[in-house]
């Protein structure tokens, strides 16, 4: 690791350095995937930074996370770095400042998955609800007056992450963080991964795919910025970035978007090996073309009822979404065995699909794109995109059923621009006083003489304290009829972290950001 924290004096060399790193060091850590066998991807560039700390640490897949000494700072001013109560890494530390701050990377040009970690928590007297920011890669805007705590309390999770696909045109890649007026920025890690081109891209030669409700085809331009709002493996259980085909992908179960789907079944494949035959090995994991949902087996009950799953995403914008596929049943090997529709936002994107027939045979994974734009009406901020499937008519298929093995959406940047308004914020409900108050039974009788006493004795402390007063007047000294006492003040003290290079003026638990505007980290 020392041999890689070197500051080299030329771009080719720190370049040099870099690569070497990645393929020596980091890579070495994903070669194997968990089965053991070689995992269908390695990426050019693999970087994992965990932001605010000061030693690299191993997370749980044994994955290593860059410290943010490996960072070129700029001393004359640097932000804050802080322990936070996460549990994981990159979640223990981040990085804060009151004003703009710059990661600038070396990196191979090509598109890259960027992923942005948070825990949004209180960070000293860095209170959760003023962090609000600007993210920026280049001439993409991903996030504007971003608000984590409002988006931890939507997600009802304080720790998550948000990843985006950007292409990167030359090997220059900077990340700047710029906070809102009176606010600040914070990040806990930064995730840059490589990608195969054609991965999401759509290549040259490529025409293009549906365009629900439109004439055209829809492709996916390097120029264009994606965000990953779902991955999810269909039918299987959640499938960790560390089981992904090298690209540190997270694929969640399919269970809490499913809406209607209460007679579906999850058949599960547990003979037939893969072959990717028709799309790239590394377009997803293989558990999720062993699993699956299907609508079940009752005919009728199939032919009255659409197989559902409904996805929030933000209004006013176009997405991308891609359903995997993969036929392993014994029943169906034939094309024509197996027909359906399937709807994208209730449009049918295709009256006839038939696996079988995209494949060209049972156990070969293939998928299919689409683009669907959502508006927006009036004010709203979000709406539910929904993924429905429904069988063909008896004589066009053989079983009236569907199936479905996984599914990913992107937001597509509109000239540039991912970013969208912030979740509304969840009202807390005050609690129900009356519940706690006990009932009194209605036979309950109230006795009458301990009241009267109780009252009889009121007015007998009220008389003897006025005549006590009374008294205490007329007995005073004439003077201004206050006595000088003492007051008893509650200081509560915190303790002063400094800047890690002692500069800049304390102020509450942080030392005070001053000095030039913008700030810059670069990898050597």
């Amino acid at each position: 690791m020392n041999n890689f924290t070197k500051r080299y004096v030329s771009l080719q060399m720190k370049l040099l350095a870099l690569t070497l790193f990645q393929f020596t060091f980091l890579n070495s850590q994903t070669m194997a995937s968990a089965d053991g066998s070689p995992v269908p991807y390695t990426p050019h560039d693999n970087i994992a930074l965990d932001c605010g700390s000061t030693d690299n640490n191993t997370d749980l897949a044994g994955r290593i996370w860059i410290a943010d000494t490996t960072i070129r700072l700029d001393q004359s001013v640097i932000s804050s770095s802080l322990s936070s109560q996460g549990d994981s890494i990159p979640y223990r530390t981040a990085r804060l400042s009151r004003s703009p701050f710059t990661y600038s990377f070396t990196v191979i040009p090509g598109p890259k998955f960027i992923r942005l970690y948070f825990y949004s928590t209180s960070y000293l007297e860095f209170s959760p609800s003023n962090a609000l920011f600007d993210v920026r890669i280049g001439r993409y805007t991903l996030l504007r007056n971003f608000s984590p705590a409002l988006t931890a309390d939507y997600l009802k999770s304080e720790a998550f992450s948000k990843e985006f696909c950007v292409n990167i045109d030359d090997q220059n890649l900077t990340i700047s963080f710029t906070p809102s007026p009176n606010s600040y920025a914070f990040v806990s890690g930064i995730e840059i991964v490589s990608m195969p081109s054609d991965l999401y891209y759509s290549a040259d030669d490529n025409t293009g795919f549906r365009f629900i409700n439109q004439v055209n085809p829809y492709r996916i331009l390097k120029r264009q910025a994606l965000e990953t709002l779902y991955r999810v493996n269909v039918g299987g259980s959640s499938i960790s970035p560390a089981q992904d085909t090298g690209m540190y992908r997270s694929w969640s179960e399919d269970g809490e978007y499913l809406t209607n789907g209460e007679p579906s079944v999850l058949p599960v494949n547990l003979s037939i090996n893969p072959s990717f035959s028709v799309i790239p090995n590394y377009s997803a994991p293989i558990p999720v073309y062993r699993t699956a949902r299907t609508m079940g087996t009752n005919k009728t009950v199939n032919e009255n009822y659409r197989l559902t799953w409904e996805f929030q995403v933000d209004s006013g914008f176009t997405y991308f979404v891609r359903l995997h596929f993969c036929e392993f049943q014994v029943e169906i090997t034939k094309p024509g065995d197996r027909v359906f529709q399937i709807y994208i936002d209730n449009i049918v994107a295709e009256s006839q699909a038939d696996v079988i027939s995209w494949a060209g045979g049972r156990g070969v994974p293939v998928y299919r794109d689409y683009a669907v734009m959502i508006g927006r009406s009036g004010k709203e901020k979000k709406r539910n995109l929904s993924i429905a499937l429904h069988p063909d008519p008896a004589w066009r298929t053989l079983y009236s059923d569907a199936i479905l093995n996984g599914v990913e959406i992107f937001k597509l940047g509109n000239d540039g621009n991912l970013a969208a308004p912030n979740p509304d914020k969840i009202p807390i409900t005050p609690p129900n006083n009356s519940v706690l108050l006990k009932a009194r039974p209605k036979n309950d009788s109230i006795p009458i003489f301990p009241i009267a006493f109780g009252v009889s004795l009121g007015f007998v402390a009220v008389a003897v304290l006025v005549c006590f007063l009374i008294f205490h007047a007329k007995s005073g000294d004439g003077g201004s009829g206050r006595s000088e006492g003492s007051s008893s003040w509650y200081q509560f003290f915190v303790k002063d972290y400094t800047s890690m290079d002692g500069s800049g003026e304390a102020y509450g638990n942080v030392k005070k950001i001053s000095g030039p505007e913008n700030r810059k980290w670069d990898l050597v």
